[in-house]
């Protein structure tokens, strides 16, 4: 019987040899590059936590030995962006023996064949249903010097049971459910991602116990349409349990949710949300088009009254929320008429950020071979008219903080002219990107602590706060200890507090998906 070879080691039985191989393990490095949604970001860390599991690590600087595509399938150009990409690497990797390429994602489970026929300098292409199978893959491909495809056509085993490399130690993401049992007429995924699977909530509250004994204090669920939760159990108000349940967990300080769908969307969410003190007052809802008839035609069950409905509620339990969505332009068939009802459910909406995009046609999807469909040059003048619209309209809201006082989690990441003006970044309650400075002489906070401070200037994107040192507030928080101690780890330095994170968590046990493909 011939044991597998890790991905870091070369098989042989001569001392020198494992000593010249154990080099090599020292310099494999890999690096994960994610297109597209949320899901696509959680499942690289489950990606990362893979590779670490199997003797890989991130590469620091430089090229990468491994390099993953996490790929998105949504946009039209998310093709061209992927070969453009791996064309770049061709030559690289003809430089460097040994290099190896993987593609996954949702174009992965979409083009299949067709990746390895454009870049068959590909070593391994893999699918939304089986990331656990990318170590094996790229063994295989090492060991047979020949590419290796497998794409499963319905899900084997829920992502939350493969180890993770977490992107960051003081938030972390929660899958709740994988796919999508809706047939909006623009949208692939379902066709990507399957029919939705629900995890249950045992599992669901250990993983995020897990993550705060880990330092975290927040955590985001996420599923295709997270309201939907616990369709395939049959309890309908699963979901705002769930929400009322992590108000139970001890050391869970923010709690959000993404995304959720208007059809679906009930009264005993808002409220769970409003009785919830850690559930953020943030909401993201994607509206897609204020057109009644634009939104039949894309399969949306909901129209826009009931979508304003929604946001009435949300506001007149919460009054201070911040509500986001998702808008397209240029759905076929869209008139100057249906076009102007969309600008006028923005108006009225007040979104405190859209997110909007220019109608792609994606091959599959019904909405591709519908008549009408728009000129690009039609689109995008509507698709800035509207960017106009919405830019104003956050920078009104933004401009009703100043003068608030805001609890901000710092994040590890740095504004634009943050090197400029020594600020530092992080988020409010709700989900507002706010930079600021830390007076003179006071405690500078650590990402994953907390900072209590006014705001004093506001744009489109962002909040600015420079306080005095009387308007400043600092709590030091057990994410930004796991902070210092992912540091430390990472420098190889003595850990300043007791206890250190795992670097890359086992994954949570999961019921098996009926239906398996295994």
């Amino acid at each position: 019987m011939t044991l597998p070879v890790p991905l870091d080691e070369t098989p042989s039985s001569a001392p020198e040899a494992q000593d010249e191989a154990q080099g090599a393990v020292d310099r494999r490095t890999y690096e994960v590059r994610t297109f597209g949604c949320q899901m696509n970001v959680h499942d690289s860390e489950r990606i990362s936590g893979l590779l670490e599991g199997a003797g890989l690590s991130r590469v620091e600087d430089g090229q990468a030995d491994v390099v993953v595509f996490n790929t998105c399938a949504v946009r039209e150009n998310a093709d061209n962006k992927l070969y453009g990409n791996l064309g770049i690497l061709k030559a690289v990797k003809e430089a460097r023996p040994g290099m190896q390429i993987a593609v996954g994602g949702c174009l992965a489970q979409k083009d299949r064949e067709t990746i390895l026929k454009k870049a068959p300098w590909v070593d391994a292409v893999f699918g939304t249903h089986n990331i656990g199978a990318l170590p094996a893959l790229l063994q295989r491909a090492r060991h047979n010097q020949d590419a290796q495809l497998e794409i499963l056509e319905s899900l084997d085993v829920f992502p939350s049971t493969l180890p993770t490399k977490r992107e960051s130690v003081y938030a972390g993401w929660v899958s709740i459910s994988v796919g999508c049992n809706n047939t909006c007429t623009f949208c692939i995924v379902p066709s990507l991602r399957g029919k939705e699977r629900d995890r249950r909530p045992g599992e669901i509250l250990a993983e995020i116990e897990a993550l705060v004994a880990d330092g975290a204090v927040e955590v985001t669920l996420l599923g295709q349409n997270v309201n939907s939760y616990g369709v395939e159990f049959g309890d309908r108000g699963a979901f705002a349990k769930l929400l009322r349940a992590c108000g139970a967990i001890e050391g869970l300080e923010r709690v959000r949710f993404t995304s959720p769908h208007p059809a679906a969307f009930t009264d005993d969410v808002i409220d769970a949300m409003a009785e919830t003190p850690n559930v953020m007052p943030q909401l993201h809802m994607p509206l897609q088009s204020g057109s009644d008839s634009i939104l039949k035609a894309m399969r949306r069950s909901y129209r826009s009254s009931r979508f304003l409905g929604i946001l009435d509620r949300v506001r007149e339990r919460m009054p201070h929320a911040a509500i986001s969505t998702d808008i397209i332009v240029g759905f076929p068939g869209e008139t100057e008429e249906d076009f102007q009802a969309t600008l006028d459910v923005v108006e009225r909406s007040r979104f405190a950020t859209a997110f909007t995009f220019q109608y792609s046609k994606r091959p599959g999807t019904p909405a591709a071979e519908l008549p009408d469909q728009l000129s690009k040059a039609v689109v995008q003048e509507r698709f800035e008219r509207l960017t106009a619209l919405q830019d104003r309209i956050a920078r009104e809201e933004n401009a009703r903080q100043v003068g608030t006082l805001v609890e901000v989690l710092v994040t590890d990441q740095q504004g634009r002219k943050g090197g400029e003006t020594h600020r530092l970044t992080g988020r409010a309650r709700d989900q507002r990107l706010v930079h600021f400075s830390v007076p003179s002489g006071a405690d500078v906070p650590r990402p994953g602590d907390f900072v209590t401070l006014p705001i004093t200037e506001a744009a489109s994107f962002h909040l600015l706060s420079d306080p005095t040192t009387d308007q400043y507030a600092l709590r030091r928080s057990r994410a930004g200890d796991a902070w210092d101690r992912s540091q430390a780890d990472s420098c190889a330095a003595p850990a300043p507090a007791s206890g250190a994170p795992r670097a890359v968590s086992l994954g949570m046990p999961s019921l098996p998906v009926r239906g398996s493909a295994r």
